[in-house]
């Protein structure tokens, strides 16, 4: 996939893909010298990464205006989501606890001229937020019952978490529903036929 390919199977404008060559400059400019992402998925990381990031855009709720990535890592799915939310006046964190890492987002987001960015370099547990998100994403981060624990260590009353799993989904789910009261909803993934993008509201742990 070229990013044109992209831009057209995520529908984002150009100069949203703009944005999002310059996160690509940056990120293969850093990964020859840190393991931002598996190098084995550089080669087909426009459909891998980038359009697997962006399928979450659609289903941020059009009254939010705050979002926050847990485990950000490479940018995926955070920085992509700060690009495509910049002109819908979304504000974006990124939580990053790996010191390269984070300030390898801080370099592509400037690159990337994102004023509606902000990366925090620490540890989700200890992270205390100015006021809660509407929105959190997470992808390829923890277990479901793990990563409910952060989101709700973060989230306000009405947030809904969007988050990237993997084959395992329904096992995770059966595991995390011994822990957690949740409202869910299951979106096919775009870009693997093994994945789900879920979305969860009304989180809160079991008593």
């Amino acid at each position: 996939m070229t990013p044109e390919d992209f831009a057209a199977a995520a529908n984002v404008s150009r100069e949203t893909l703009n944005r999002l060559m310059e996160m690509d400059r940056v990120l293969t400019e850093w990964s020859a010298r840190h393991n931002l992402v598996a190098r084995s998925t550089l080669e087909t990381r426009w459909s891998r990464h980038y359009l697997d990031s962006a399928q979450i855009a659609p289903h941020v709720p059009a009254h939010a205006r705050r979002l926050a990535d847990i485990g950000s890592g490479g940018g995926f799915p955070g920085l992509v989501l700060a690009a495509m939310l910049a002109e819908k006046n979304v504000r974006v964190t990124l939580i990053e606890s790996t010191g390269k890492k984070a300030a390898f987002l801080r370099a592509a987001g400037d690159a990337m001229g994102l004023a509606n960015l902000e990366v925090i370099p620490a540890r989700i547990e200890s992270t205390t937020l100015a006021a809660p998100p509407d929105v959190v994403t997470a992808r390829a981060l923890a277990r479901l019952d793990q990563l409910l624990g952060y989101v709700h260590g973060i989230q306000g009353k009405n947030t809904r978490a969007l988050l990237l799993k993997g084959q395992d989904v329904e096992a995770e789910l059966t595991e995390a529903a011994k822990s957690w009261h949740m409202d869910v909803k299951r979106h096919p993934s775009l870009t693997s036929p093994d994945a789900t993008l879920l979305e969860i509201a009304g989180l809160r742990p079991l008593t």
